[in-house]
């Protein structure tokens, strides 16, 4: 039975483990996102908005791994979004392509997707779900940059409140361990048998 890294991880590391890292990951990123935003243009700036990219990608691995026992599917396809956007950040900021959308539509379908998931799993609580989809809202106004410009900021402060809450609940209260694992164990045993 082959194995993959994710899955030996979530083996190895106890759920409330990967849910802390995740929170500190969440917490560098946030961090490091405002000071690339809102700091000097200088190559500093730019240098902290790679290290923003890749402590989002942590993030993305650990709720890979985390959400997998909610829905396999549902979590890679969140993962693989927000892997676009965090890649695409990245060519936006070297100006690779000409084709340059706001990486804020990635993340809001990310962010409805993880609501989805939290809201869904059985560790932790649906309220956290529920403000992360409402982030996921938000952002996804960026798809028609009129709207997004006439309910600027309304329109970010639904994901500062829906990242930070769930950045906060990880880091404070983590995940149930024993419904993590429930919702593990049930999502591996194969289809028609008992």
């Amino acid at each position: 039975m082959s194995t993959t890294i994710a899955n030996q991880a979530s083996v190895r590391m106890p759920a409330n483990l990967i849910a802390r890292i995740a929170g500190v990951f969440y917490v560098l990123n946030t961090v490091t996102s405002m000071y690339s935003y809102f700091g000097p243009r200088n190559r500093l700036a730019f240098d902290v908005g790679l290290v923003a990219t890749a402590t989002y990608i942590v993030v993305t691995v650990l709720f890979y791994v985390l959400f997998k026992p909610v829905s396999r599917g549902l979590s890679l396809l969140a993962a693989l979004i927000s892997m676009a956007g965090s890649t695409m950040g990245v060519l936006n900021s070297h100006h690779v392509t000409s084709f340059r959308p706001n990486i804020l539509i990635f993340f809001g379908f990310y962010c409805l997707l993880i609501g989805y998931l939290i809201a869904r799993s059985a560790f932790l609580p649906r309220i956290v779900g529920v403000l992360m989809a409402f982030a996921g809202v938000g952002y996804l106004t960026y798809l028609w940059p009129p709207l997004a410009n006439a309910l600027y900021p309304y329109n970010v402060i639904p994901g500062a409140l829906g990242e930070w809450t769930l950045t906060v609940w990880l880091l404070v209260k983590g995940v149930n361990e024993q419904r993590w694992h429930e919702q593990a164990r049930a999502q591996e045993k194969p289809v028609g048998r008992g």
